[in-house]
């Protein structure tokens, strides 16, 4: 089971996604894309997929800045879960579609609550993580907690506990809001505060989740899985 958010202009992205996920991710078992778009009009007819491999389209509102996207995915990963993926899967992941598998991705990933740890921070002192510091926000991870620092585009586990980090972190960004607080990294730092205080079950390497950007991978990294592809931010971000 997956799912992630293919919002706005990153439906340019999709194919190359789709294609790298069907070589690599889950081979073997059966797989439901939920493409969540604001543009379903833009997602091609034309994909092949394998045996026992299913895609929907789920449309969703289209927001006005690329941060409201990300503050808003808890909750659109949440109602998914209670609407309708509750009945027909055991797991999720929930990645982010300007991304590509290079390696296998299989079972050996799964587990109850899955979190990566972020490549731009795996070499990095605790104190350094970009955890939201400000006691304002609910999001907020003091200086003497937590073991590292988890990447937001891929995250997933069995739907219970999928769900009751969605819903957690939906509520967390709503308190937030009420007060006029948003956190430094959105719904990524509502995460890392999550998954400081219930730690995942399993713990993916950065070699999971890894950045185009870095320039090739780090000489202590063998093999990269799945990495962020290498992009224009403004010009696939509307809006600053």
């Amino acid at each position: 089971m997956y799912l992630y958010p293919s919002l706005q202009i990153y439906t340019r992205f999709l194919c190359d996604f789709l294609e790298s996920a069907e070589k690599h991710f889950m081979v073997g078992l059966d797989v439901h894309y939920y493409v969540f778009t604001d543009l379903p009009g833009d997602v091609p007819g034309n994909i092949t997929l394998g045996l026992g491999r299913l895609l929907s389209i789920v449309k969703v509102p289209k927001f006005d800045r690329w941060q409201e996207i990300s503050l808003r995915r808890m909750e659109l990963i949440q109602t998914a879960i209670e609407d309708h993926i509750q009945r027909e899967a055991h797991y999720i992941f929930c990645l982010d579609v300007d991304m590509r598998f290079h390696g296998r991705v299989g079972s050996e990933a799964l587990g109850r609550l899955v979190a990566a740890i972020h490549p731009w921070f795996y070499m990095f002192p605790r104190s350094e993580y970009p955890y939201e510091r400000r006691t304002v926000s609910t999001a907020s991870v003091p200086q003497d907690q937590g073991d590292f620092y988890y990447q937001a585009n891929i995250f997933g586990g069995a739907l219970e506990d999928v769900h009751r980090l969605t819903k957690t972190c939906r509520e967390h960004l709503e308190v937030d809001k009420s007060v006029g607080v948003e956190a430094v990294w959105q719904e990524e730092s509502h995460l890392n505060w999550y998954l400081v205080k219930n730690k995942p079950t399993k713990l993916l390497s950065p070699k999971y989740v890894w950045d185009d950007a870095r320039g090739g991978k780090a000489e202590e990294i063998k093999l990269v899985r799945f990495s962020s592809v290498i992009k224009n931010k403004a010009e696939v971000r509307e809006n600053p």
